[in-house]
């Protein structure tokens, strides 16, 4: 979707002299423009950025580093630009950021406003259940899209979840598409972009980051897991590989497979 400049220009005050695409855009698409005040900024447009924009807000209002919102119009928001400048040790800061993001709060687990990964849409119709939750939401809504075979392995695995999940969890806002390319390090911190927010468990998050990246152990530790959080980090993580088997094909159903053998299903 293309850019009001006209319109963020108008919210913002001053003219855009220059647009910048910036990469990934598989939700939404971004570009960093800069003002002719000379400020610097990102701006997104989407049929879904009005919900990543309070997701944003969210995020901010925890203390974790992330980028304000500046203005919102229609199907676009304006954001500020972090510049990427690294940090001394990039997982110690990004546990930082954790640990204020997942702070324990009262809160039903879900979200307010369902969300979409492209075609895949996010249910987050809020539940006080957590594990009835995991598997409505997050892993039977998928069965539908995928071969029979597969689905009743995720079928199986759900009838027995209370097994494999605590009865209660302390519920914390989560990122909700945390891997590291959704992290920007700058003056020693780690500021979180491209949020899927919803309040959850913890785990769920730090799952996503070992998709793709290889957190260090010391990582872990520094985020005082609960005991058991190892087992339950397979299927965790089966949700966005089931998105990415529906987004991108069967390259991805040995990593479904592979979590499902993992629990024993």
């Amino acid at each position: 979707m293309t850019l009001d400049l006209a319109a963020i220009a108008g919210a913002l005050g001053s003219p855009v002299e220059r647009t910048t695409p910036l990469a990934g855009g598989d939700i939404s698409g971004a570009s960093r423009l800069t003002l002719a005040d000379g400020r610097e900024i990102v701006a997104k447009a989407g049929p879904l950025v009005e919900v990543e924009a309070r997701m944003l807000s969210a995020i901010v209002d925890t203390g974790a580093p992330c980028p304000g919102v500046i203005a919102t119009g229609e199907k676009w928001f304006a954001m500020e630009w972090i510049e990427a400048s690294g940090a001394s040790d990039r997982w110690e800061a990004l546990a930082d950021t954790l640990h204020l993001l997942h702070r324990p709060k009262q809160a039903s687990f879900g979200w307010d406003e369902d969300y979409a990964f492209g075609p895949v849409a996010i249910a987050n119709q809020r539940c006080r259940d957590w594990a009835r939750f995991w598997a409505e939401r997050r892993l039977l809504c998928h069965v539908p899209y995928i071969d029979s075979a597969l689905g009743k392995r995720i079928a199986r695995l759900c009838e027995r979840i209370g097994d494999l999940l605590p009865a209660y969890t302390t519920t914390s806002l989560l990122h909700g598409d945390l891997w590291g390319g959704n992290v920007i390090w700058s003056d020693g911190n780690a500021h979180l972009i491209d949020p899927a927010c919803y309040f959850g468990h913890r785990e769920v998050d730090w799952a996503m980051l070992t998709l793709f990246d290889h957190p260090p152990e010391n990582f872990f530790a520094l985020l005082d897991p609960e005991p058991g959080w190892r087992e339950r980090q397979p299927l965790y993580r089966l949700w966005p590989w089931l998105v990415h088997l529906r987004l991108f094909g069967g390259s991805y159903r040995g990593a479904v497979e592979r979590e499902l053998a993992a629990l024993g299903f």
